[in-house]
This record gives C-alpha cells, sequence and structure tokens, in this order.
C-alpha cells in the first residue's frame, strides 16, 4: 500500500507525534543535528589527522575537506576560517583530556593525594603521548603554530574546563572548605600541570608525585579554612 499524502492535518511523515497529540520537536530536532554532528566530527577528524602528520601550519582547508569526503566551500560554511577550526578541534582534545582526568579523580574519592597523583599523572603522561600535542609542540619550535596558543597564552579553554573538573571533585569530598581557597588551589594546580605539558623538565612519575604533594598542601589549606 502507498504512503498517505500529508494533507496539513498532521505532523510530517516521519516526525512522530507525542502523547497529546503535537509535533514531537525535539525528536525532529535531533534527527537534523546528527547529520551536522557527523559532518563537523568528520571535518575535526580529518584537521586532526594533518596537524599529527604535517603540524598546523601544514594543514590546508583544501586538504582537509578532501581528506573528509567534503568540498572547500562545506568546510568554510562549518567553520568560518582555518583559526575556528583549531578552536573546535583544540576544544575536543581538551574535552578528552578533562572527560580523563574526572574518571581520574573519581577513583580515588576523598583520598587527596591519590586523586591528584592520579589525575596529575594521567593528564602528563597522555600529553607526552598524545600525537597531536606532540606535533602542536613540536612545530612551535621551529616556527609559528596557531594551535599552541590554546595550550598557553590563550589557555582559558584549558584551565576553565579542568579547574572546573577538580572544583567539582572538591565540592563533592571537601564540603567545608572555603570556595574561594578551593577555586585558587584548584586554578593553581592547573596552570602547573599545563605548564609542565608544555615544557617538561623531569619524567612524569617525578613531577606527577611533587606536583600531588603540592596539590595535597593547597587542597588540605583550602579544607581547613572556614568559609568567610
Amino acid at each position: 500500500m502507498g504512503e498517505l499524502p500529508n494533507d496539513g492535518a498532521g505532523p510530517p511523515r516521519g516526525v512522530p507525534e507525542s502523547n497529546d497529540g503535537s509535533r514531537s520537536l525535539r525528536g525532529a530536532r535531533r534527527a537534523e543535528l546528527e547529520p551536522s554532528k557527523r559532518l563537523r566530527d568528520a571535518i575535526v577528524d580529518a584537521a586532526r589527522a594533518q596537524a599529527i602528520a604535517a603540524g598546523w601550519d601544514g594543514v590546508r582547508m583544501g586538504g582537509v575537506a578532501q581528506a573528509a569526503g567534503v568540498s572547500r566551500q562545506t568546510v568554510y560554511n562549518e567553520f568560518g576560517s582555518k583559526a575556528a577550526l583549531a578552536e573546535a578541534l583544540a576544544r575536543r582534545e581538551v574535552d578528552r583530556f578533562v572527560g580523563e582526568v574526572r574518571a581520574a579523580l573519581a577513583a580515588h574519592g576523598p583520598d587527596v593525594r591519590a586523586a591528584a597523583y592520579a589525575a596529575i599523572r594521567h593528564t602528563l603522561a597522555a600529553a607526552a603521548d598524545n600525537p597531536l600535542v606532540k606535533a602542536i609542540l613540536t612545530s612551535a619550535r621551529g616556527g609559528s603554530d596557531e594551535l599552541l596558543p590554546y595550550l598557553t597564552t590563550r589557555s582559558e579553554l584549558v584551565l576553565t574546563e579542568s579547574s572546573a573538573a577538580l572544583l567539582e571533585w572538591a565540592g563533592q569530598h571537601l564540603p567545608e572548605g572555603d570556595p574561594a581557597a578551593l577555586a585558587f588551589a584548584a586554578d593553581t594546580v592547573v596552570r602547573l600541570v599545563v605548564s609542565h605539558i608544555v615544557l617538561p623538565q623531569a619524567p612524569v612519575d617525578e613531577t606527577a608525585d611533587q606536583l600531588s604533594d603540592l596539590a595535597l598542601h593547597l587542597f588540605h589549606a583550602a579544607a581547613t579554612r572556614p568559609a568567610g
């Protein structure tokens, strides 16, 4: 049997009705957004692969488009500029790191030093082994690179997201602490970790051990300081 035509009395074909007969706009919007997300992910994946292979300075929008299987204009339509694509790529890497940091903190609960050590060591080791971060830092040492600022001078992306993860953990396990002192502790630890990612000075285990001692001191002081 063929499909009945849509006479305007009901929702368009493919858009389910809710219990009260209205259109399920949420489902329709989700269906519209999923292809767009897949497209953006494919473009970012292609940019990531090229950045690893040639450094960000060697990434070309046309090459990204070809690798993603879309037109160059499509890449510009989605991101607008190479700088915006760099930001999207950096944000995805940061989101991945922050998710892993949250998991490391959660695995050790209220044990401040163990949680700090696990999160710091994982972050340092992951950054050292991350081919994208390696490509960013290597190319930056030899010349200009547009991605490096997202880890250094424009590191608010890293600092804000990572500090939020630490504060969320502290709020669960150090609820009596001074919020301002906890925020300072989280921000300080994150800034130090980022600095050791950009300019490592010792083996990962040694750096993580020393930074976790400092984190224990900062969070302990914040936890025993009355709010006010």
